[in-house]
């Protein structure tokens, strides 16, 4: 992709921060998506209603904000195929954000074919809408300009190490950290002004990012890079990981998903971030909350609590529901039953004395541990000696590559 120049008027500002008239600083602002997962399924209800009430609660939000572009971080559909259906709502998405004129920046995550996603990659640029190619070691910026200079976007999608040991014969790329290290040293060799302000777009699994059950993570954290490798970027938009937060400092962020995506969410605000850029070394970011079309949510009870009105009388019934009942008989066919008061209740279980019982299996010190961790575990276990420093590398290397080709 060559390097596209685009022109964001600014008035003029003293150096108070201040323009000539007095007024506050003009700042170029950008929204930060990502992880659309358009098509989804879950726990086999269809989400494509609630995404295209989400994408319209978001365009809301951008006709508020009036942001100089959009950043989506990956992710965008749930499948490398998608359905036809999840394909025309994020075309329908994308020509609204065209239409008001801003740019619109879209990388690849995980989820995503990178190919399909870059088809019309060039005819697209023509209205402003920049979608990441499949990658080949090149990542050119898309350079904006304000009063105080110009901004870059980098524009990374996923990738994994043996994408990137095709693209740079001869370097280090065997794991995910290294791999990205190589991307990011090219990116930042020559041409890349530290002088300038810098937005980085990427698609990984940052060390010390809080996970949930609705993310396809490799065990062990063998997908995981270091945050120090984005320290020359004044802002990282990252997608990956569904719940929002920041990574180590305000201006590296995961945006979050727009929607909740497994009942370990439930807990989650979901929100789009707004991130303003001032002067170089001056960033500011901020969230608006968004309202979904149901809520996921989890309630508990006996058969008779969560049946009786008083319980559920002014609460929003039709919300994607949990529901743990605490009866210590089965409910004969409880879950019809629920759904004629919770018409969307999408998981039943019990939490009784014979369920409690069956939980005899205590992996509590095991969940943390990595794979190379529990396999020497076992080999030691069956062979009384620990690995050689000559197994371990030939093992790690083993698993790092079964990881590569199942995803």
């Amino acid at each position: 992709m060559m390097m596209e120049e685009v022109a964001v008027p600014r008035a003029p500002v003293n150096g108070n921060g201040r323009n000539e008239s007095g007024k506050e600083m003009i700042q170029m602002k950008f929204i930060h998506l990502s992880d659309l997962h358009i098509g989804k399924r879950v726990n086999e209800f269809p989400m494509l209603e609630d995404q295209k009430y989400i994408l319209k609660e978001i365009l809301s939000i951008i006709d508020q904000e009036k942001p100089d572009g959009v950043l989506i971080a990956g992710d965008v559909y749930d499948k490398p195929v998608p359905p036809a259906e999840a394909v025309q709502v994020f075309d329908a998405f994308l020509t609204s954000l065209a239409d008001r004129n801003m740019p619109v920046f879209v990388i690849s995550g995980n989820h995503d074919s990178p190919e399909r996603l870059a088809f019309g990659a060039q005819l697209m640029a023509g209205r402003g809408v920049y979608m990441s190619p499949v990658f080949d070691g090149h990542v050119e910026p898309v350079r904006m300009n304000d009063q105080y200079g110009s901004v870059s976007v980098y524009m990374l999608p996923f990738v994994k190490p043996a994408v990137v040991r095709r693209c740079y014969p001869g370097r280090e790329a065997e794991t995910f950290d290294h791999a990205v290290r190589c991307v990011l040293e090219n990116i930042t060799g020559e041409g890349f002004s530290a002088d300038e302000r810098n937005i980085l777009m990427a698609h990984q699994f940052v060390m010390g990012a809080s996970a949930c059950d609705s993310e396809e993570l490799s065990i062990g954290g063998l997908e995981q890079v270091s945050a120090d490798l984005f320290r020359d970027f004044d802002y990282v938009a990252l997608g990956h990981i569904h719940g929002p937060q920041k990574i180590g400092r305000e201006t590296m962020r995961y945006c979050g998903t727009p929607l909740k995506y497994s009942f370990s969410e439930a807990g989650h605000k979901k929100s789009v971030t707004v991130v303003e850029l001032f002067e170089k070394g001056n960033v500011s970011v901020s969230v608006r909350p968004l309202h979904p079309l149901h809520d996921m949510r989890e309630i508990k009870g006996s058969y008779s609590q969560v049946t009786d009105r008083g319980f559920y009388a002014g609460t929003a019934t039709d919300d994607y529901l949990h529901i743990t009942l605490t009866d210590e008989e089965d409910i004969l066919d409880a879950i019809g039953k629920l759904r004629s008061i919770y018409p969307n209740v999408m998981k039943l279980d019990y939490d009784n004395r014979r369920t409690r019982a069956g939980q005899t299996v205590d992996t509590a010190g095991e969940i943390h541990k990595s794979p190379m961790e529990l396999f020497g575990e076992l080999y030691e276990l069956q062979n009384n000696q620990p690995m050689s420093g000559k197994q371990e590398e030939y093992s790690r290397k083993l698993m790092e590559g079964i990881w590569e080709d199942i995803n």
